[in-house]
């Protein structure tokens, strides 16, 4: 088997990297001496992937079938249930569905080998019964009308409404109540067939471990053939601009929540370590903006037109890039009115050169310290990995990263005709 080894001297890391026969990917990093193990199987299928085409064939899905697909995945044919065979083998595994993947993962200390066997063998290895199907729909039933209860949920998603008119990130990773409903065993078989082909695939390890073992084993377990890769359709094209400006809700909340957001446009078409340096200039930018040092979330804390930290992020999803900015306090237009003016002011005299440079630092400092998780350096591999780039590049990337890129993606984006903003209010009496 070719591996290809690289040195991250600035990090102090080195990875094994290299695909099989049948199209898997797979990155491990070796740490000797550390007797944590860390392992993420993930596919390229995602909430949003409902339209698809392979091989000339365009299937249409109802929603929430990726996320059904992970809670049914832990059935073995055997009639055991993976998440007790892993807690036997003392792991603690898991497994989440966003709008773009679906990851299964699990942590040990003793029995890597067995427990990476019994990962990839479940993961690969649907059953389905009519009888489990049906009685998994009562169960994310549940679990759907309890998050239609969430005041974030409800915020979230009605920003996604507003900036989007087609695309099926506007629609929740669960689904709703009528569209599980048409979810069958069937629906499920054909799901597993197309997404959780090794060639869709990524695999992701970290611990003391051979590399050339895992790259064994996962060619002992998984299929030998290469499987044609899906397309997914996501509609009609989105504009820049917002489909809406504002929409308002009543919830049992204390105070009113708010979320800003537009579509990022500085994303447009990139791929690889482009979408990586995009991706890190968003976060600085946002850092700086809006950010716990930053002069607005001073100015508007101190004047009480917010009650706690301002949440600023990009959000990256089935060929989407949102920009999220959310905070609570009790005026949410007089919010708005401020940041419009902030944005304002740095399209005028940009960032202060000093605020750049130690925000800058502070990103890097938290970035290595950030490695000494396996988890998150784990599961950032295998996302990073899915969409084409390597999140161990970040490290490098970061350094280079200029105080007028990030002043640039600020004004670009957050421009007042393009935000849109969802509000939770308190319920009146």
């Amino acid at each position: 088997m070719n591996m290809i080894k690289s040195d991250y001297p600035g990090i102090g890391e080195t990875i094994y990297s290299g695909e099989l026969p049948n199209g898997l990917r797979i990155s491990v990093i070796p740490k000797p001496g550390f007797s944590s193990y860390y392992a993420v199987f993930g596919t390229n299928y995602g909430g949003a992937m409902r339209k698809f085409e392979v091989d000339g064939i365009v299937t249409d899905t109802p929603a929430g079938v990726a996320h059904f697909l992970e809670h049914k995945m832990f059935d073995m044919p055997s009639g055991e249930n993976a998440l007790s065979v892993f807690s036997e083998n003392g792991a603690s595994p898991n497994a989440f569905t966003s709008s773009s993947y679906t990851c299964y993962y699990f942590k040990c200390t003793d029995g890597f080998e067995a427990n990476l066997r019994l990962l990839l063998q479940f993961v690969s290895t649907p059953y389905f019964t009519p009888e489990t199907v049906a009685k998994e729909q009562g169960i994310i039933g549940q679990e759907i009308l309890m998050g239609e209860d969430s005041p974030g949920s409800e915020i979230y998603y009605n920003l996604l409404s507003l900036l989007y008119k087609n695309h099926p990130i506007r629609d929740k990773i669960a689904g709703t109540i009528e569209s599980i409903a048409q979810i069958s065993d069937k629906t499920l078989y054909d799901c597993h067939k197309i997404f959780y082909a090794p060639s869709n695939m990524v695999l992701c390890i970290e611990g003391d471990v051979d590399p050339e073992a895992v790259f064994n084993i996962a060619l002992e377990e998984l299929s030998k053939e290469k499987r044609s890769i899906p397309h997914a359709d996501f509609g009609e094209p989105e504009d820049d601009l917002p489909s809406s400006p504002r929409k308002e809700v009543q919830m049992p909340v204390s105070e009113p929540m708010f979320l800003v957001g537009c579509k990022n446009i500085m994303m447009s078409d990139k791929k690889g370590p482009d979408d990586l340096r995009e991706r890190m200039i968003s976060s600085i930018a946002l850092r700086l903006l809006a950010g716990q040092s930053s002069p607005f979330f001073s100015r508007l804390y101190s004047k009480g037109i917010i009650t706690n930290s301002i949440d600023a992020e990009c959000d990256y999803a089935a060929g989407t890039s949102t920009v999220m900015i959310g905070a609570e306090g009790p005026d949410p237009d007089l919010f708005l009115q401020e940041l419009n003016a902030e944005i304002s002011g740095i399209a005028s005299t940009g960032f202060d050169k000093g605020f750049f440079e130690r925000t800058l630092k502070s990103a890097i400092g938290g970035h290595l310290k950030g490695f000494e998780d396996f988890d998150e350096t784990c599961v950032n591999l295998c996302l990073g990995l899915l969409d084409g780039f390597n999140c161990l590049d970040a490290y490098d990337l970061l350094k280079t990263l200029t105080k007028e890129e990030c002043e640039r993606w600020i004004t670009a984006n957050l421009s007042p005709e393009r935000l849109a903003m969802s509000v939770v209010s308190p319920l009146r009496q």
